[in-house]
Order: C-alpha cells, then sequence, then structure tokens
C-alpha cells in the first residue's frame, strides 16, 4: 500500500441551501493546500454558479474512485447509493465524508485513516464549525492508528492484516514492540515500547518494524518500509506580502520535480528579515513545519560556491538568502538544489535523514 494522493476533493450538493456550503467547504479547503471541485445537481443547471456534470454522476464517481475524495452534502442515503458500487476496501477506497446542509455535522463514511477522510474532517470542523463525528475506534480512544503513522511518514504497509491485527491488540490494552531503523523521537505514543533490533520483537504477541530489510522478518511483525529515507530542509527568500498560496503553488512545483511532497519537508529556514512574514509563518503552522531564521552575519558564515545577488546583498546584508539558510538549518545535510527562482519566489532544497513523526 502506497500513500494516496488525497489532496484532490470534489464536493457535492443537491439543493441551493447546499449550495451555499458547497462554496464555503471548497474555499476553506482550498486556503488549506487541497485542490477542490464542486457540482451540483442537474436540475439546479443554469441556476446556480455550480456546475453539473455532464454524465451519470455514479459513472463519473466509478471512473474517479481511489483518486479523489468525495464530500456529500445532504443525506447519508444519498451518498450511500452513488458510492456503493465501487466500495472495495479501506486501502484502494475514496475517503467519502457526507455533511448536513446547514454545516453541523461532518462525518468520515469510508477511508478515514489511509485516504485522509478524519484529517479532512477535522479541518472543515476547524473552518466552518461542524461537529466531526468520528467513528473509528482508535480515534474515538484516542490510541495509536498504524495506518494513520504510514501514512504520514510515507511507510509502505507490507501486511494488511496485520494492521488490523494490532490496532485490536492495542484497543485491547497490550503491549507492541517497535523498531525503527529511523529516528523515531525520543517517546513513544501509548501502546508502543520501542526495541533496539528487529531480534527484539520476539518478546510481543505483535510488533511494527519500520526497516528496508528483507531479512529476519516474522509472521507477527508489520513491516513498514520507508519509500524515502530522507527529509527536506528548503530555504525560502521572498519579497514583502507573499501569500501562503502562492508559496504552496511555487513551492509545490519545485518539490514535484524531485517526488517530494510538503509533507517531506522537515524544516523551513530564512533571513531573520523573514520571521514575522505572515505568508511563511501560515504555511509552516499550515503543514505543521518549524520555521528557524538567521541573522545575516551567521548566514555569511555558510561556505560554499552560491550564485549571489547585489541587490539582495543590498536590502539584506547577504548575497544569497535561501541557499545559505537552507545550508546553515542543515549543516550536516546534502544540497539537493541550490538557488532557483520558481514564480517569484526563491528556493533552495537541502536533504538529511527522515525523523519519524507521531501525530
Amino acid at each position: 500500500m502506497y500513500m494516496k494522493d488525497d489532496r484532490i476533493i470534489v464536493v457535492f450538493s443537491f439543493t441551493r441551501e447546499a449550495n451555499k456550503l458547497n462554496r464555503r467547504i471548497q474555499k476553506e479547503l482550498s486556503d488549506c493546500g487541497y485542490i477542490c471541485e464542486g457540482y451540483t445537481a442537474a436540475r439546479l443547471r443554469g441556476s446556480e454558479d455550480l456546475p453539473v456534470l455532464d454524465m451519470d454522476m455514479k459513472t463519473w464517481i466509478g471512473q474517479q474512485w481511489g483518486k479523489k475524495t468525495f464530500i456529500f452534502v445532504g443525506a447519508a442515503g444519498i451518498a450511500v447509493r452513488y458510492i456503493a458500487p465501487w466500495v472495495r476496501d479501506k486501502y484502494t477506497d475514496s475517503a467519502v465524508l457526507v455533511m448536513d446542509e446547514k454545516g453541523e455535522y461532518v462525518i468520515p463514511l469510508l477511508s478515514g485513516h489511509i485516504g485522509g477522510g478524519v484529517e479532512i474532517a477535522r479541518e472543515i470542523e476547524k473552518a466552518v464549525h461542524a461537529s466531526a463525528v468520528i467513528t473509528t475506534a482508535t480515534d474515538v480512544r484516542e490510541k495509536f492508528a498504524v495506518d494513520v503513522f504510514a501514512r504520514h511518514n510515507g511507510l509502505k504497509i507490507t501486511d494488511r492484516h496485520l494492521v488490523t491485527q494490532i490496532s485490536a491488540a492495542l484497543l485491547e490494552e497490550e503491549t507492541v514492540g517497535f523498531y525503527s531503523e529511523l529516528p523515531a523521537g525520543d517517546s513513544l505514543p501509548s501502546g508502543l515500547e520501542r526495541c533496539d533490533s528487529m531480534a527484539g520483537l520476539a518478546g510481543y504477541s505483535y510488533g511494527i518494524a519500520v526497516t528496508q530489510k528483507k531479512e529476519e522478518r516474522r509472521e507477527n511483525i508489520l513491516v513498514l518500509e520507508p519509500l524515502k529515507t530522507c527529509g527536506i530542509v528548503v530555504g525560502i527568500g521572498c519579497r514583502r506580502g507573499i501569500t501562503k498560496r502562492q508559496i504552496e503553488t511555487s513551492l509545490g512545483k519545485l518539490l514535484k520535480e524531485y517526488g517530494f511532497r510538503f509533507e517531506d519537508i522537515v524544516k523551513l529556514s530564512s533571513i531573520d528579515l523573514k520571521k514575522d512574514e505572515p505568508g511563511i509563518l501560515e504555511f509552516a503552522r499550515e503543514y505543521g513545519i518549524p520555521f528557524y531564521t538567521f541573522p545575516p552575519s551567521e548566514l555569511q558564515k555558510v561556505r560554499g560556491k552560491m550564485a549571489g545577488s547585489r541587490f539582495v546583498q543590498e536590502i539584506t546584508g547577504v548575497d544569497n538568502v535561501c541557499e545559505r539558510a537552507a545550508r546553515r538549518c542543515s549543516m550536516d545535510g546534502s544540497l539537493l538544489q541550490a538557488k532557483r527562482i520558481v514564480g517569484g519566489l526563491t528556493f533552495a532544497l537541502v536533504t538529511e535523514q527522515k525523523t519519524l513523526s507521531f501525530l
């Protein structure tokens, strides 16, 4: 199982009142970095500013199934009837959510973990003040969810059945062994116990191992294979007033060239002049990325051949902000992309060993 790109969201609504919420949801989720599109019922064609699908909705959903997330603003029964022919399993199903047209409740129906349905429900809860109705046991009881952990850290699940067994064990208060070849922080979630080696997992009914090794695998150990073993440190330079959306658009293009996503960014860095830049702060906050800034005197100490700018030197006191900041922020990292201008912003990318994150 590989992570799905769940950032494309389709919102359906079937009444004029629901269409108002449709448009609001699209705006709010777009501001959170999702790509949104919305449609209304054919009987409202031309009377609303929402488009109508040019083919049968059930058939169209089938063509997009597993590729996009679906939100239905209306009765849960409507959603169930439209998606019923396409439902298979949580590893391949689209995330599906339903909301009442007053916007009081949002309910993830399918793929709450792998597809990000629960996460999207939480975003909607914050944005439109709807109550997220979460029914998955691990979420309700605040237990570690191994499928969510794998999704957020770019890990391949090698045994789907073991995911279910480990979740059941944690719900029954069993302790599960945990071993990782990648750094995994100082403390583990409740229910997990750290092991120093794969062999150490043998003392547990179930174990989780983050490893790329093929040997020593046992039937009671869930192996999570890292798709990427490095994280990205981003150095950024920009003019005043840059927006979060502009950063997402420009940086997203650059990361895509190297096969990375925003979730792979482990640090964001710039010059002290940018420490209060609203757009950068909003971007860092939205994706949970630590933001580091350095004074010009520190950036000047960074050694190496870099493209400089006399104009930037006059304004900031240093000839190159983005690359110097990225290198300073990750002293032991490897330069992946030197200073690059994308959409009027400058970026530099440095790779460093990835550290696992527990949400």
